[in-house]
């Protein structure tokens, strides 16, 4: 099927870009219509399902276990997912807000919640990437209607001024280390429903977590992250950085722009 919606430009408005700026996330609605999240619903659902029936009792897992099932590249994986990971719309609106001349593709992920699972704790995702500057966004892209106890995103609007944190990968220390500091700072806390084609966009260190999902149905999410079309590659600091210089910037090199075969530029 084909969607021509998905290389419409979206218009961003300059209030945008300023609230983007300040609290480093925005939600926006009508990004994408109902017929093309329920096409990629089912498909990204399908590609997701064999791992889903892999996956061990939700009591036997840890907090990270219960919080997602995660499958990443779906892209190179699936030619008709990649019509939306490559979707010139989404990627004009990651430029637009981060004000950059472009942007490239960091990865793909889809994080599917199941029926009763846990928490997705505090943390700010750049935790996790060898990235040399903070140009980097996520795309969050719920493909269902998302209610409150289906544990939708919540951020901690402009706590990424907050250094305190930044060095805890997702886990229950995570969670409570990072949910006692932002308790006792000005940092508004926010959490609201998603409709069908909203879109929520975030910084690498802006602080986020999710809620549990208390349905009996799974939280379908596909992520776009992006980077500036000039990211360059840093000394990776953890080992979770280098693990992903190995496998989502394969042969970049330190000091240089990340310009790997799975990196490819999106927009312009």
């Amino acid at each position: 099927m084909t969607f021509p919606l998905l290389d419409e430009s979206y218009p961003i408005q300059r209030e945008d870009i300023a609230f983007y700026k300040k609290n480093n996330y925005i939600k926006l609605k009508n990004v994408l219509d109902k017929d093309c999240v329920k096409h990629f619903n089912q498909i990204i659902s399908t590609q997701v399902s064999e791992l889903l029936a892999e996956q061990k009792p939700l009591n036997e897992r840890d907090t990270y276990g219960k919080a997602f099932i995660q499958k990443m590249n779906l892209w190179v994986q699936n030619e008709e997912i990649k019509k939306l990971i490559f979707s010139k719309r989404i990627a004009k609106i990651a430029s637009d807000l981060m004000q950059t001349e472009g942007v490239r593709l960091y990865h793909d992920q889809a994080l599917f919640k199941e029926a009763g699972g846990g928490i997705t704790p505090w943390h700010a995702d750049q935790f996790y990437w060898p990235l040399s500057t903070d140009r980097c966004i996520t795309a969050w892209i719920p493909l269902q209607a998302t209610p409150l106890e289906m544990g939708p995103l919540e951020f901690s609007a402009g706590s990424q001024q907050i250094t305190e944190g930044r060095e805890l990968s997702i886990s229950d220390e995570s969670e409570n280390r990072i949910s006692d500091n932002l308790r006792v700072t000005d940092f508004d806390h926010v959490i609201e429903t998603f409709e069908i084609g909203e879109i929520s966009f975030h910084s690498g260190w802006v602080f986020h977590r999710a809620g549990a999902n208390n349905t009996k149905q799974t939280r379908k999410v596909i992520t776009i992250i992006y980077m500036d079309k000039n990211m360059k590659l840093k000394e990776p600091e953890n080992e979770n950085q280098l693990n992903d210089w190995n496998t989502w910037c394969p042969n970049a090199k330190i000091g240089e722009i990340i310009n790997s075969p799975i990196n490819p530029i999106l927009f312009p």
